[in-house]
């Protein structure tokens, strides 16, 4: 099998939310399955920022619902979703 790249839009829970020490959470906690590609910044509304999360996991069925398990229980964060997943050549 091969990789994926699994792109998460993490949505926090106000503005107040430190992002810098989410980032910090996130880089420190992946699970071992998953290598943390990037996490860019994507504005919503109101000063509320979301992150998006880029993690590269092998294929296969259920590969990324530990890493999507990881980033739904961090402090700050209201939730998660998954917005792409592609496969890497």
């Amino acid at each position: 099998m091969g990789e994926v790249v699994t792109a998460i839009k993490l949505m926090p829970d106000s503005p107040d939310v430190d992002l810098e020490v989410l980032k910090t959470n996130i880089k420190t906690g992946l699970p071992e399955d998953a290598e943390l590609h990037k996490i860019e910044e994507e504005p919503i509304a109101f000063g509320l920022v979301a992150l998006i999360v880029m993690v590269i996991v092998e294929d296969g069925e259920g590969a990324s619902e530990k890493t999507e398990q990881f980033l739904s229980n961090l402090e700050g964060v209201s939730n998660i979703e998954v917005t792409d997943i592609r496969r890497l050549m």
